[in-house]
């Protein structure tokens, strides 16, 4: 219908003309910190694969005798015959190792986070969320049913002043680690403020694995133990898919009652096996994170005196540029170069906050990150 066709039309041309239109780029691959593009060879800094067990010989072995075993697909969804024996060892592993009585999983993170807050929150409930936290969060605060509101970014103060008002059955949503910043949640004041007034919940798709004793993650590092904590698998466990760990009547709750996970086709079974050799490389290839470590040092060395840098102590290093068309530009001209950068522009993050969006892996390694901070002064220097 002709309305159908011009309200696209509109907001296509729209997005055009604030220079913020995205744009799919297929590549062929991407092993060893490398991305193949058209034939030419990138240095990758734009993945989320920290530990590097994408392209794991290892891991991919694991998940080949997966498919050697289950097939390659569930054929159902978990509540009919989708739902297998190596899920549930998959389960178990992630309890044991993160303290937790039980779990349901997904095959994403934001369907996690979304089936999680549409399924325990009614219209009588309270939703308080960081005012950073994952679009997947916000997005189903806005639908739900409860009441929400936004505490300051990482402000402890201000969640504290918004439990003491005359709030109906607050619920807490934070971020373990801040996807765009790289900033990590206080973790322990949040659980102070929460303890005997509400529930409280973490996503930490970006700290487990990467942080903590053995990578348990933000909240094994920093001693509490949310009432729900979502991990994600696409990030350091190198593979997709996530799960929601909770008491186990919370967890049976979500089987029965959210949508995402009653009428969606299981994980396959293979994966689930690749995931449960994943969660056994991350407890003990302690190196990887090691090196993460060493080259968190080398970036600051060679990045601290540029600017735009910005600290963290986590693999997520933005690099804040400001307007979005510099942003593009300084991407390209990388690129031009052989480093393959990602701009994140609004609505992503807040106007004039465009960004590089700089992350390490275990898959990097020191020249690389040192080669990259170079090319950049030079294109300060050309006034880029």
């Amino acid at each position: 219908m002709p309305a159908f066709n011009l309200r696209i039309t509109r907001a296509l041309a729209q997005r055009a003309e604030q220079g913020l239109t995205r744009t799919l780029l297929p590549h062929q691959g991407i092993a060893q910190g490398a991305l193949h593009h058209h034939g030419q060879s990138f240095v990758h800094f734009s993945g989320n694969d920290y530990l590097g067990l994408a392209n794991s010989a290892e891991l991919v072995q694991a998940w080949q005798q997966g498919l050697g075993r289950w097939g390659a697909g569930s054929s159902a969804s978990p509540l009919v015959t989708g739902f297998s024996d190596v899920h549930q060892r998959l389960i178990r592993e992630l309890c044991d190792w993160l303290g937790y009585e039980d779990g349901v999983l997904f095959n994403s993170g934001f369907s996690a986070n979304q089936a999680t807050l549409f399924t325990l929150l009614e219209a009588t409930d309270t939703l308080l969320q960081d005012k950073l936290n994952h679009a997947s969060l916000m997005e189903a605060g806005m639908l739900g049913k409860a009441k929400m509101k936004r505490f300051k970014h990482n402000d402890t103060q201000h969640l504290t002043q918004l439990l003491t008002d005359d709030i109906a059955n607050p619920f807490v949503v934070t971020e373990g680690v801040f996807s765009m910043d790289g900033d990590k949640a206080p973790l322990m004041d949040i659980a102070t403020a929460c303890q005997n007034r509400a529930w409280w919940m973490v996503d930490d798709a970006h700290g487990v694995g990467v942080h903590g004793p053995d990578g348990a993650g933000s909240c094994a590092l920093a001693g509490v133990k949310p009432d729900i904590l979502v991990v994600t698998f696409g990030k350091a466990f190198g593979l997709s898919g996530a799960v929601v760990l909770t008491r186990r009547e919370v967890a049976d709750y979500l089987t029965q009652f959210a949508r995402h996970h009653v009428y969606s086709t299981a994980m396959p079974p293979a994966q689930a096996h690749a995931l449960l050799h994943a969660t056994h490389m991350i407890q003990t290839q302690q190196w990887r994170r090691d090196k993460l470590n060493e080259l968190q040092h080398v970036y600051h060395d060679v990045f601290h005196f540029l600017p735009g840098y910005v600290a963290t102590d986590t693999p997520i290093k933005p690099f804040i540029v400001g307007e979005s068309e510099r942003a593009l530009r300084l991407a390209r001209c990388l690129k031009e170069r052989g480093y393959w950068l990602t701009a994140i522009r609004p609505p992503t993050v807040a106007q004039g906050k465009a960004r590089l969006r700089i992350t390490l892996t275990a898959d990097h390694n020191p020249e690389q990150i040192i080669a990259l901070a170079q090319e950049l002064t030079r294109l300060f220097e050309e006034g880029i």
